[in-house]
């Protein structure tokens, strides 16, 4: 019994010796020299970091960034809307009073002119009327005349005169009437346009208010779409606009902006607009679905970086630029507030605080904690520009980049110059001939003559 006690303590001491020697196993330092062995010439580094080249007494490597040069681009300002497209002039010709279809006197889709007869109702009525009436200004005339000379010569008195002249008027009056009454029997083309599908036939008996066929007007198209009303500021009259449409895959259309609404939508916030597009080519319809990219300006010489390269801090923005540092070779870090204007898919503008040339920190802005730290320009083949050594194709990549990440706007803007040009007869039939018609209803009208 007296040996009970001693078994316990010797197991407990046991217990002990052997959880110590096991936590001393698992968590004994990785770089402990072991009996034997020869000890390591460098301590180990931080977890997950690269010894230095160096020994430990040796300095510490600068730390490394990716930077990119500020690049002086053209530079559009647009935003896109989507709209639909009408004629410049679009009716429904019906008539003004009822009668019966004698001739039509158009096809279905041909062109017509203004003042062109398009349907004849019955009017032998009418013009019986007419015939009724012209011949009773005949006698009124001749019986004002023949009392015109009475009064000449004190036959009559200068009443019968009075009332001679009163019946011409009244004369000349229903015979106005009847030739206009006549006239409305004739349906003429208000315009110049196209027709589309008659709903008539001769011999139909036609209600005032019928519709016959609808005319339009296709020589220019408006485009109506509207914008947010934060770009009211940017609208003006006479901009462009680039239009597509998705029954033309790829074609681009430009348009003149005509008018502007002054009415802002208290619905959706936003501004109508009604732009211009040339369409003598007749590819444009009315009706269709249009993507439209309002250009507001373009800037030559705009400055733009990488998006990355702007750190924020509350409501300003930073960049950390690169400049020489005090030694041969060196270069340092520093901090540049900047003002940004347009935002691009992958780049930013400058408008303050940066000039073409400059070199701007794009990864690593982390590492930099202050001014003045000397950085190491890692070389990383990118798009941009990198640091010098970067390599001739970084560079050629990079103008290639610039030149083609311009916005559809300018692109489309600049194809009349840069599309190949059609020969002979091919380019005679695309040229339109005569002036646009878009820019045509930009100008102020003359002032009527009176006749």
């Amino acid at each position: 019994m007296a040996s009970k006690p001693l078994y316990t303590v010797v197991a407990v001491v046991g217990i002990a010796s052997a959880s110590g020697a096991a936590w001393w196993y698992q968590n004994r330092p990785t770089g402990a020299p072991v009996e034997g062995a020869v000890v390591a010439a460098s301590a180990p580094g931080p977890r997950g970091a690269s010894a230095p080249a160096a020994g430990p007494s040796g300095p510490a490597r600068p730390p490394g960034v990716e930077v990119a040069k500020v690049e002086a681009t053209r530079l559009v300002d647009d935003t896109q809307a989507v709209g639909a497209l009408r004629s410049r002039q679009g009716v429904m010709v019906r008539p003004e009073v009822s009668g019966r279809v004698t001739r039509i006197n158009f096809r279905d889709g041909e062109r017509v002119q203004r003042g062109q007869l398009m349907v004849q109702l019955d009017d032998d009525l009418p013009r019986a009327q007419v015939a009724q009436a012209r011949a009773e200004l005949s006698i009124a005339a001749a019986n004002h005349k023949r009392n015109q000379d009475l009064v000449a010569q004190n036959f009559i008195s200068q009443r019968s005169v009075d009332e001679s002249a009163a019946a011409l008027q009244v004369a000349q009056a229903k015979l106005a009437l009847a030739q206009a009454q006549a006239d409305r029997l004739r349906i003429v083309a208000p315009f110049d346009g196209t027709v589309g599908l008659r709903n008539i036939n001769v011999g139909d008996y036609l209600k005032d208010g019928t519709d016959i066929v609808n005319l339009e007007d296709l020589e220019a198209i408006l485009v109506d779409f509207r914008l947010p009303e934060r770009f009211q500021a940017k609208l003006r009259k006479g901009q462009m606009a680039m239009v597509t449409v998705d029954a033309l895959p790829g074609a681009k259309f430009p348009a003149v902006v005509q008018a502007i609404d002054p009415l802002v939508d208290a619905n959706g916030r936003s501004v109508g607009v009604r732009a211009c597009i040339d369409n003598r080519q007749q590819r444009l319809r009315p009706g269709m679905f249009a993507r439209v990219t309002a250009v507001f300006g373009e800037r030559e010489s705009a400055l733009v970086i990488p998006e990355e390269a702007i750190v924020p801090q509350g409501a300003r923005q930073f960049v950390f630029k690169i400049v020489p540092g005090a030694e041969p070779d060196s270069r340092i870090s520093q901090r540049t507030e900047v003002k940004v204007g347009l935002r691009l898919p992958g780049r930013v503008e400058i408008v303050e605080g940066l000039k073409a040339g400059d070199v701007v920190v794009t990864a690593g802005q982390q590492r930099l904690q202050r001014d003045g730290i000397t950085v190491r320009v890692i070389d990383v083949p990118r798009g941009g520009p990198a640091a010098a050594g970067g390599g001739a194709p970084g560079a050629a990549a990079a103008a290639s980049g610039a030149a083609s990440a311009a916005p559809m706007a300018s692109a489309a803007l600049a194809r009349p110059a840069s599309a190949p040009a059609a020969t002979g007869a091919r380019a005679a039939a695309r040229a339109p001939a005569g002036p646009n018609p878009c820019l045509q209803a930009l100008e102020p009208a003359a002032p009527r003559s009176a006749s």
